[in-house]
C-alpha cells in the first residue's frame, strides 16, 4: 500500500495527479488525513475526503510515503510529530519516501536528505539541509524521490509508478494520458 498525506493547505495537483497515475497502475493508494477530519481542504479550496485518519492508519507496511507540498500544507506536515516518527522509521528501513514542492523541507529538517540529490519549490532550498540541490523537475536518489513543484506533479507520479511496475507499462500509460 502507498500512502499520500493530506494536511490542510496541501497542493491539490501534487496529491491528486500522483494518486491518479498510481491507481491507473492498479496500485493500492490511500489518502491519509493529517488534519482534524477526513475532509481536508487544499491550498486552492478543493476539499478531498481522505481514506484514513492518521491515527487510524497502519503505516508499518507502507511501500511508499508520499508528501504533497502546498502552503500551508507543507508547513503543517513539517509540524506533525507523529508523521516525523513514521518518516524516520521508513528512512531507517530504506523504504520509498517521496516529497514534492515545499514538502521536501520536511525530509530536509529530519536529516533524511543529508548527502542526497534533491529538488524543491524555489525558495525552499534552505530547508534541504545537507542535500545536493538540483533544479530538475524530479530527482531520484536511492529510495528518495523529490519533485520541484505543481508543474512536476505528473512526472513525479510516473517516477513513483516506475518503482512498482515495468518501464513498458509506464510508457504506455504516459502515451495513453498524452504525456510527453
Amino acid at each position: 500500500m502507498l500512502h499520500i498525506f493530506l494536511a490542510p493547505g496541501f497542493e491539490e495537483i501534487e496529491a491528486i495527479a500522483p494518486a491518479d497515475i498510481l491507481r491507473r497502475c492498479r496500485l493500492d493508494v490511500k489518502f491519509v488525513s493529517c488534519g482534524p477530519t477526513l475532509e481536508v481542504t487544499g491550498a486552492h479550496g478543493t476539499t478531498v475526503t481522505a481514506d484514513l485518519m492518521f491515527a487510524d492508519a497502519d503505516l508499518s507496511d507502507s511501500e511508499a510515503l508520499i508528501l504533497p507540498g502546498g502552503w500551508p500544507g507543507a508547513k503543517n506536515l513539517n509540524e506533525h510529530e507523529a508523521l516525523h516518527a513514521v518518516l524516520r522509521q521508513h528512512e531507517a528501513e530504506s523504504r520509498l519516501t517521496c516529497a514534492i514542492c515545499a514538502a521536501p523541507m520536511v525530509l530536509g529538517n529530519l536529516g533524511i536528505l543529508e548527502g542526497r540529490r534533491a529538488t524543491c519549490y524555489p525558495g525552499f532550498e534552505e530547508y534541504l539541509h545537507g542535500a545536493e540541490l538540483s533544479e530538475e523537475l524530479v530527482v531520484e536518489d536511492g529510495h528518495i524521490i523529490t519533485g520541484r513543484g505543481p508543474g512536476a506533479a505528473m512526472a513525479f507520479g510516473y517516477a513513483i509508478a516506475a518503482r512498482f511496475t515495468d518501464e513498458e507499462f509506464v510508457e504506455r500509460l504516459k502515451a495513453g494520458m498524452v504525456f510527453s
